[in-house]
């Protein structure tokens, strides 16, 4: 059944002149900022704030706050059917890539795969199947099986030699807490990452990402105002360099900044016991433009197209081979 699809990459530069191609998802951060009448000013001002906060956090030898730039790709995975056919390819996930540069001494660091996650199927999970689930039963539903094709398709590309040719490492995927969850500070702290957060129980989310194989860590950097969700495979403390976390830092606290300013541009910093809220209003807006509403409007719609060109067509394919397949361990 592993032969009966394959997976490709290709790259885009993210940069002020950064233009969303007609495949890309139009539900993604970095495309979301780059349309509009603003578009260059967005993505100029978005690149700034990430170049600063990485500044700020790798402080070491840098008195000037000037020494490192980012260099950041937008990496696209397609899955490609092997039968003849309509819908042969498909794109699956999209996510940020870092090259951070030491303007010192000219060293080029790898950064880490995995900043501003976003798929289609995932839209699909939360936009077509949960609300399907709960018009079903009356009241909200989790079916048994949700996630399973999603995570048992990430993990697939993750052990692919496409992926593995392509990234040394294994990726991390930073995102915001739970709404819904309650966290409180421990006494662990990180000299990068900062102080750790813990709950009670999983989110939604946490538990969609686990089906991905993905174990999950909260912790809130230096200048930080609330904690992040790190999603990771292996040992997130040990298997990354510094740089290469303050650079999933930077980036994703710049993009929540934007998209989340209740919580992560608060003007107060979140308490030994803290639960986020998008309900607050003591925070500042950050000056770039970003709708919001709009973004949660298209899911709906990427959603509906990926049933049209992904699930359906291939249904009997991928029922298969999600019966057959177990989901791998991280």
């Amino acid at each position: 059944m592993a032969d009966d699809f394959t997976f490709s990459i290709t790259t885009t530069r993210f940069d002020e002149d950064y233009s969303p191609s007609e495949g890309s998802r139009i539900t993604t951060n970095f495309a979301n900022l780059a349309r509009g009448e603003h578009r260059q000013e967005n993505l100029r001002n978005a690149l700034t704030m990430i170049r600063r906060r990485f500044n700020d956090l790798a402080s070491w030898d840098n008195p000037d706050r000037d020494r490192y730039t980012l260099e950041l790709e937008i990496v696209s995975v397609q899955i490609e059917f092997t039968a003849e056919g309509t819908d042969r390819q498909f794109p699956l996930f999209e996510v940020l890539d870092i090259q951070i540069v030491d303007q010192l001494n000219g060293v080029r660091h790898q950064g880490i795969v995995g900043n501003n996650f976003s798929s289609y199927v995932r839209d699909f999970d939360f936009s077509v199947v949960l609300p399907a689930a709960a018009e079903a039963s009356g009241k909200p539903t989790i079916p048994e099986d949700f996630g399973d094709l999603h995570g048992k398709l990430f993990q697939q590309f993750l052990d692919s030699p496409a992926c593995q040719e392509r990234f040394p490492q294994p990726p991390v995927v930073c995102i915001s807490v739970s709404t819904s969850k309650t966290y409180r500070r421990t006494e662990n702290h990180h000299p990068v990452l900062g102080v750790e957060y813990q709950q009670d129980e999983f989110s939604l989310t946490d538990a969609y990402f686990a089906k991905m194989g993905l174990q999950v860590r909260y912790f809130m950097p230096r200048g930080s105002v609330a904690p992040l969700a790190f999603y990771f495979r292996g040992d997130l403390l040990n298997d990354y360099s510094n740089l290469q976390l303050i650079g999933t830092i930077s980036t994703m606290e710049t993009f929540q900044k934007i998209y989340r300013p209740e919580i992560y541009n608060a003007n107060s910093a979140a308490a030994v016991v803290y639960q986020p809220s998008l309900g607050e209003q003591d925070y500042s807006r950050t000056q770039i433009a970003y709708d919001r509403i709009e973004r949660s409007q298209l899911a709906i719609t990427q959603a509906k197209y990926t049933e049209e060109h992904f699930i359906t067509p291939h249904k009997d394919l991928l029922d298969q081979w999600t019966a057959k397949h177990p989901a791998l361990v991280n």
